[in-house]
């Protein structure tokens, strides 16, 4: 083992995961939060996408959790992509929602995860829904339904590796399949 800094490489890593799972579980970035603390129930909400890119077809699914309560949601889409059935199932999550909550996000989506944690979305609209690279930002829709959402709940998000044995994630992503595979059968 060469020594380049005097620390073990495996405690470097350990230090970034450690520092990647606090961030996970900070508030989103101010100016998407709401204005006034919500004081709601807290909610768990693992949501996932699943597309099949030859095809189009795509499915989402999301369970909100309160509690010993559950509730299941997801559906399908045609002539879609992965990333816009991961917003999706949060969309559809958070619109479910009677009332202002406490949303703790588990997804295993870290595009999802950084919009929001990283600021992605305040430099997209600040940047006229433009990309560092100058595109257009791709479900622009879709993020604009979810900012208005997250102004509504105080969202934290956590993130999760997926099809790593994390019980939700793994029935969230069953659930996407089923309904992607849906399109193919009809």
């Amino acid at each position: 083992m060469t020594k380049s800094s005097g620390k073990a490489p495996f405690k470097k890593s350990a230090a970034k995961k450690a520092e990647s799972a606090a961030r996970d579980r900070m508030p989103i970035k101010a100016g998407i939060q709401p204005a006034v603390p919500i004081a709601g129930e807290q909610i768990d909400l693992f949501s996932d996408g699943a597309c099949d890119t030859q095809a189009g077809h795509g499915g989402w699914a999301c369970i909100l959790r309160f509690g010993e309560r559950e509730l299941v949601l997801s559906g399908n889409e045609e002539n879609t992509t992965n990333n816009r059935m991961e917003l999706r199932g949060l969309l559809e999550g958070l619109k479910s929602l009677k009332r202002p909550c406490q949303v703790r996000v588990i997804t295993d989506s870290q595009y999802l995860r950084k919009a929001f944690t990283d600021g992605w979305i305040l430099n997209w609209q600040r940047n006229g829904w433009k990309t560092a690279s100058k595109e257009p930002v791709k479900n622009q829709e879709l993020w604009e339904e979810l900012i208005e959402q997250a102004k509504i709940h105080a969202l934290t998000f956590i993130w999760v590796k997926g099809h790593a044995g994390h019980g939700e994630n793994e029935r969230v992503d069953v659930l996407a399949v089923q309904e992607r595979k849906k399109l193919r059968a009809g």
